[in-house]
């Protein structure tokens, strides 16, 4: 499908990446574009052993030449790292789809990275979050109590249903936190009322960033949608959380029906579109193309996990996260399918 470049690649040694423990599918290639190593993970999706697969040409799994050869030598000349979108490779399996990151790691070598869409691979942001799931049992634990007595002690009746929103919040993540911990990767799903789960997005942003101003703009005539309210509840924080650390100060939450939309490659009859715009700073064009990669962020201090989260949760449900941006106008819509 289509390539596109990414930011400029700052090159690194083979050595410090830890590409062979890394539960992404990954391999070097040399500049000839041929396999020099391989790790478990490629093995695995490869359904092949690495014997097989050392020194053969990266163009012998491309079932759709010449497309990975060219990337390969366009990052090598350029310098950086080059993304194939929806690249067909071959596997002992059969053919199997994939996007394909590949990076300059020094002046031999790329570092060539598969995000499978098939879902059969566990993907870095799930990884990762697993980590911070782990960190986070204490501290919720210790918030949850702290909000109970709270409670218990306040008067007034606001604030006492700002207390129970706490524990609401808490024992919620609480729960993806567990689940994450037991590695249990289906969604489930029951129908629920999209609007319902916005207006607890918004309750929760009126409490933790009063300065934003949140606007409605709902279709009425929706039906009920088979999500995991949860999963989906975080994913729209998370893209509510990001229009904050661009600067917006409004945030409108839109929800439209869309016929005949195509989804990861396949048509979808009916989709609930489910859209965030706000009047922020905007995306930086130079992440235009990794804008959804974890760990890519366009603040010093960010961690670059909120928005590959939240197209991991789409795709979880069987839809996707789209964006288009501009300075003072970004929109990021989370399609999902309406059928079961």
């Amino acid at each position: 499908m289509a390539m596109s470049p990414a930011a400029p690649a700052k090159l690194l040694s083979p050595a410090s990446v830890p590409w062979e423990a890394s539960a992404t599918p990954m391999a070097l290639l040399d500049r000839a574009a041929a396999l020099r190593g391989v790790n478990p993970a490629l093995q695995d999706w490869l359904a092949a052993p690495a014997r097989r697969w050392a020194g053969v040409a990266l163009a012998e799994l491309d079932a759709r030449p010449p497309q990975l050869s060219e990337a390969v030598l366009r990052a090598g000349n350029e310098g950086r790292r080059v993304r194939v979108r929806e690249a067909r490779l071959r596997s002992g399996t059969g053919d199997r789809v994939a996007d394909v990151l590949l990076t300059p790691l020094d002046e031999q070598q790329l570092l060539l990275e598969l995000w499978p869409l098939s879902g059969t691979t566990t993907s870095r942001a799930s990884e990762t979050l697993r980590g911070f799931a782990h960190e986070l049992r204490g501290p919720l634990a210790g918030m949850r109590g702290a909000a109970q007595l709270l409670r218990r002690r306040v008067g007034s009746a606001d604030l006492a249903a700002l207390a129970d929103l706490v524990v609401g919040e808490v024992d919620r993540l609480a729960a993806l936190s567990a689940r994450l911990l037991d590695n249990q990767a289906s969604v489930q799903t029951r129908p629920v009322n999209i609007h319902a789960v916005l207006e607890r997005v918004a309750a929760l942003l009126g409490g933790s960033a009063p300065q934003l101003r949140v606007r409605h703009d709902y279709d009425p005539s929706l039906p009920a949608v088979h999500i995991d309210a949860d999963r989906v509840q975080q994913a729209l924080l998370n893209l509510a959380q990001n229009a904050l650390e661009a600067g917006a100060s409004e945030l409108l939450l839109r929800t439209r029906v869309e016929h005949a939309l195509r989804i990861e490659g396949s048509a979808a009859r009916l989709i609930l579109r489910v859209d965030l715009a706000d009047d922020g700073r905007g995306i930086d064009a130079a992440l235009a193309d990794t804008l959804f990669e974890p760990m890519v962020s366009g603040r010093a201090d960010g961690h670059g996990l909120g928005l590959a989260i939240a197209r991991e949760i789409a795709r979880e449900h069987g839809g996707d996260l789209l964006c288009a941006s501009r300075p003072g106008a970004t929109v990021f819509s989370l399609l999902l399918p309406l059928a079961p």
